[in-house]
């Protein structure tokens, strides 16, 4: 066996950020890397954007080249699930080497401390309704991808089940490459559980020009299909004929060795400030981790969570005994639109709309007079002012905001 040191399990944005990091602040210990995709941590976000579109190699998503890991004397296993943590003995068992190399299922790495970055998984649709068809797809890795990328050709009818941001980031690429794209969303409007009614008009009429199908209020009562599926049935009994199916219907946190492994559970890996879980030789970071908030518990599903909880768990390994206290902030890139996300708009009972120049606009996010967040289309000013009176908590007037007069910048004098 291995000599004991700090194990991350997981493959994605916060592995990679934890491993730097550690480096980076003098670990000079053992420090080994368990991912279970072939390809060494990536940026997931260009997936259903840049890469779909063919405009990025697979090796520029990579957030470092294969040989740093070997450079900063980081054991990196590509292709190989872990298939349990042993909490008492400290130790993780491989899996089967899905690379085909070898089979390392009695393998075990000894640590000290285990770090869980395991992200989450796509919610599926049910094989009852013909989720597990051929030609039914998610959006999360880089297999998805591939395997779906010979069906964006021009002509191709598409169906996404699901008008959050990954479904609509699909069906902007679709529109652009000449696809016929319906999207279909339950609720009533699209974006509904995560953005105001303001930012989900904006982005159906920016779908809309660009001739893609809305349906709102409408659910999916089941695919169909012998070998591959052909249609799609609605709710309202209209069948949308297809070429191919993408499910958008969100992520749940990947917690399932953390359970085996007899962890705290709480919407996701539960996690004290410094990211401890109830193991005290054990922590969590990224997606799959939820962490105190303001009197309760947030579980946030974002590149930029996923960096500053793991530097934030790097630290306190190494002793620094700090709380992690983010100020979230997201982006979503749809046609020529870049959406801006900063703070959380949990509660928001008021919205302030603010012009910008040209097609700019940004919509603030209030709680009485307290300003929660803020949504900025193409209008980066109000997205880093506001983000930055957040990051400050300094609450703003929405008579301020709604002024066209205001000089927004005067605001963090």
């Amino acid at each position: 066996m291995t000599e004991a040191g700090i194990v991350v399990v997981g493959g994605g944005q916060a592995a990679a950020a934890l491993v730097s990091k550690l480096r980076t602040d003098g670990y000079a210990g053992p420090l080994t890397l368990i991912g279970a995709e072939d390809a060494p941590p990536y940026q997931r976000p260009p997936l259903s954007k840049s890469y779909l579109m063919g405009e990025m190699e697979r090796e520029r998503l990579y957030l470092r080249p294969l040989h740093w890991y070997a450079d900063h004397d980081i054991a990196l296993h590509l292709g190989t699930p872990v298939s349990a943590i042993d909490p008492a003995a400290r130790t993780v068992t491989l899996g089967t080497d899905t690379l085909g190399t070898d089979t390392l299922g009695t393998d075990t790495i000894p640590y000290t401390d285990l770090v869980l970055t395991t992200g989450a998984r796509p919610r599926s649709l049910a094989a009852g309704i013909g989720g597990s068809l051929p030609g039914v797809f998610t959006v999360r890795t880089l297999a998805d991808i591939d395997a779906m990328v010979p069906l964006f050709t021009p002509g191709k009818r598409l169906v996404i089940i699901g008008g959050g941001y990954i479904g609509l980031e699909a069906a902007a690429v679709a529109a652009k490459l000449g696809l016929v794209v319906s999207v279909v969303e339950i609720a009533p409007r699209i974006l509904q559980r995560v953005a105001c009614p303001q930012t989900s008009d904006y982005f159906r009429a920016a779908h809309t020009a660009h001739g893609v199908s809305i349906l709102e209020g409408t659910g999916l009562d089941r695919l169909i299909g012998d070998t591959h599926v052909t249609a799609a049935r609605l709710s309202d009994g209209r069948e949308l004929a297809t070429d191919f199916v993408i499910a958008g219907v969100g992520i749940t946190p990947d917690t399932s060795l953390a359970e085996a492994a007899g962890l705290t559970l709480d919407n996701g890996i539960r996690t004290d400030g410094h990211g401890r879980t109830s193991d005290p030789h054990i922590w969590a970071a990224g997606d799959c981790a939820s962490f105190p908030w303001r009197g309760g518990r947030l579980r946030l599903e974002s590149v930029q969570n996923a960096i500053d909880q793991a530097e934030c768990v790097a630290d306190n390994l190494l002793g620094a005994a700090r709380d992690y206290l983010p100020t979230p902030w997201f982006w979503s890139d749809q046609y020529d639109v870049k959406l801006q996300i900063a703070g959380l708009n949990t509660g928001y009972d008021r919205i302030i709309t603010r012009p910008g120049d040209g097609d700019a606009v940004s919509f603030w996010y209030y709680q009485g007079d307290t300003l929660l967040a803020v949504d900025a289309m193409n209008d980066s000013r109000a997205y880093m002012i506001g983000k930055r009176l957040l990051e400050m908590g300094r609450t703003v007037a929405p008579a301020l905001i709604e002024n066209p007069d205001t000089n927004l910048k005067a605001l963090l004098k």
